[in-house]
């Protein structure tokens, strides 16, 4: 969502490692759960260690969260044989016969006994067996996919939620203390280790990634950036932005947590306290390449004195609450202001940013690098459901002398100023270059879908191969996201989305020729080899993360492998389209960038009655692609209504 694999001009979430020009993100990003794991997401507040599987042992020092996460299995490494077969399958659907044959020649080769695949993974199962080494990909993963990464983390890694609309808190600075009441209350749990891990199947998963959501900052480095996590006793309180101007608002005052009321009030102090025109804008160095950032950061520090303690105030805060001064009212226009904003108001290197908007309108951006979407989506999805069923207490007395929030101030000169204007320019150029579009389709949701018999995942997916085929003809490389969550220290793997049975049942479909009974028998073939795919990745048995793994033992300058100078093998991993899902009924949105320049950004959410699509590109034409997938969710509707009206039907 990247790559020592060829990277062009930037990246997004971690599914980029394999793209051409670069997990997210996605993912944005991008960031991005798979509905394995969505099922999962919402955990209980306790659970009997009767309804866990055997194996799982609990050590109750490390806390709640944590008290699994010792006794999780560990990343396996897939036989060479099964990955191979399971490429194969892949590239299948998307080579010719001329170029199948070559990578078949190229796979045998490599995996032939004795030879270089098989040195390759007696060093890759070394490594997974290493008692030192939680996670064999992690370390390799953290740095090529996103802390090596040197173009800007927006667009290419930041992901966005866009929420619903609170009518009872029309106001900011009320919709700005609501949402950090709820905040804090997930915070509190998160710090102290109380809270419930999330858990699939009934198993527990990782929730290692959960110590990088709080008081943490993505800090800019050579060869590569690196987290830096802070004592969240020593720094209680959290960072909001206006006009460009930053307050350092403590959250906890004589041991006591500022009520909803007290918060209100400060934040209405910072409305006052920002004055009306703008101040230059720091922040936007955030928005630049990785490289650039890192050269000005130093140049920073020594333009004033009290620069340094200004900059770690920023990046050792609890998260950001960003105060736009602006009022955005369709899903796009939100959306845009989530995902990106205007490069100004923002502060792009902390993980954690609630944004509120002058008309109420709120949302979310996350920075991706050492958290996937799933973390942030539970700890947003709490946020809004705490809210709209008003589960706290979102009232309280004010004490009086409260400390007022202070101003984190800069003292600039003309080199740091020079590099905020290039940085400003440089961000608007590069956000010209996309376009977003939001297909709100209201036809039907998981309710309908679940009466096909269908999984929503795997039949959502196959309306985005519909209407991509509608719109160009053919079928490309695909990439979904599927959680690892279940091992130590687990990630993502990529789903490979086309296949043979998705290419016949598009295929089939958009031939005038070909009755609906077969269309229909193609489609559910194609249904179940999507959920084979995802069931397999999310259990650590992909086809990318092993491949890119074995690369990774290559020593310098030893020869690489015919597989992976194969054309085919760049081709299968440049993601035309790069798809995820995240759902939730308190958000109207959620999505990230694309992977390369020629493809594809697609975030859906399945609500009960509705599928929305957050569709982003390069200029190639999103507001067409939007009507195809609403094209497409209409002819699948037509096509499986039939059957299920049909009264001999046999789902």
């Amino acid at each position: 969502m990247w790559s020592v694999i060829s990277r062009g001009s930037r990246s997004p979430t971690a599914s980029r490692i394999f793209a051409q020009r670069a997990p997210a993100l996605a993912s944005v990003p991008r960031p991005t759960p798979s509905p394995i794991l969505l099922a999962s997401r919402m955990a209980t507040a306790s659970r009997k260690m009767s309804s866990v599987p055997a194996g799982y042992k609990e050590d109750s020092t490390k806390g709640a969260m944590l008290r699994f996460e010792e006794s999780l299995p560990r990343l396996p490494v897939p036989t060479l044989e099964e990955t191979a077969a399971k490429y194969l399958k892949s590239v299948h659907a998307i080579a010719s016969p001329e170029e199948y044959n070559k990578t078949s020649q190229a796979v045998k080769e490599f995996i032939a006994p004795g030879g270089k695949g098989e040195a390759l993974q007696k060093q890759l199962i070394a490594k997974q067996a290493d008692p030192n080494v939680k996670n064999w990909m992690l370390e390799w993963w953290n740095f090529y996919a996103y802390l090596g990464y040197r173009d800007p983390v927006v667009p290419y890694v930041s992901y966005f939620y866009s929420y619903r609309d609170d009518k009872k808190r029309r106001d900011p600075a009320k919709r700005a203390a609501a949402v950090v009441t709820a905040a804090l209350e997930f915070k509190k749990m998160t710090d102290s280790g109380s809270l419930e891990p999330e858990y699939m199947r009934k198993a527990p998963i990782s929730m290692d990634s959960y110590q990088y959501m709080w008081n943490c900052s993505r800090i800019p480095a050579k060869p590569a950036d690196y987290p830096q996590k802070y004592n969240h006793e020593e720094h209680k309180y959290f960072i909001a932005i206006r006009k460009n101007q930053f307050f350092k608002i403590e959250h906890e005052v004589n041991g006591q947590q500022l009520s909803t009321a007290e918060l209100e009030q400060q934040f209405k102090r910072v409305y006052e306290l920002a004055s009306a025109q703008k101040v230059p804008a720091v922040g936007a160095l955030t928005s630049e390449n990785r490289d650039i950032w890192t050269d000005v950061r130093p140049k920073l520090i020594a333009a004033g004195p009290g620069n340094k303690e200004a900059l770690e105030a920023l990046e050792a805060s609890g998260f950001v609450i960003c105060l736009d001064d602006t009022a955005p009212v369709t899903l796009e226009e939100r959306a845009r202001q989530y995902w990106h904003g205007d490069g100004q108001n923002r502060w792009y290197d902390k993980p954690l940013q609630f944004i509120i908007n002058d008309n109420g309108t709120a949302g979310f951006m996350g920075e991706h690098s050492m958290m996937d979407g799933t973390p942030t989506h539970r700890l947003n999805d709490y946020i809004n459901d705490q809210i709209f069923n008003n589960k706290l207490d979102f009232g309280g007395s004010v004490r009086s002398h409260l400390p007022e929030p202070k101003a984190v101030k800069f003292t600039l000169n003309k080199e740091v100023e020079q590099a905020i204007d290039a940085a400003e320019a440089h961000f608007a150029d590069l956000i010209g270059l996309h376009e977003l579009r939001v297909q709100q389709y209201q036809g039907y949701g998981k309710g309908l879908i679940k009466k096909f018999k269908c999984s929503p995942d795997a039949y959502v997916q196959m309306i985005i191969q519909l209407a991509y085929k509608k719109m160009y003809g053919k079928n490309r490389p695909t990439y979904e996201s599927a959680a690892t969550r279940k091992f130590q220290q687990g990630r993502t793997e990529t789903c490979r989305s086309v296949s043979d049975e998705s290419v016949a049942f598009c295929n089939a479909i958009t031939d005038p020729e070909v009755d609906d009974k077969t269309a229909r028998e193609l489609f559910r073939k194609a249904i179940n080899a999507h959920v084979k795919y995802i069931a397999e990745a999310s259990e650590g048995k992909g086809v990318d993360r092993h491949l890119w793994g074995l690369k990774q033992l290559l020593k310098p300058g030893e020869e690489i492998p015919a597989i992976y100078q194969d054309p085919t093998y760049s081709y299968s991993s440049s993601w035309y389209l790069s798809t995820s899902q995240l759902s939730s009924e308190y958000f109207n949105g959620y999505g990230w960038s694309q992977v390369i320049d020629g493809g594809w950004g697609i975030a859906y959410m399945i609500n009960e009655n509705s599928i929305q699509f957050n569709v982003v590109s390069k200029k190639l034409g999103a507001e067409r692609m939007s009507f195809y997938l609403r094209d497409a969710a209409d002819d699948l509707r037509v096509l499986m209504e039939a059957e299920l009206q049909a009264p001999t039907a046999k789902l």
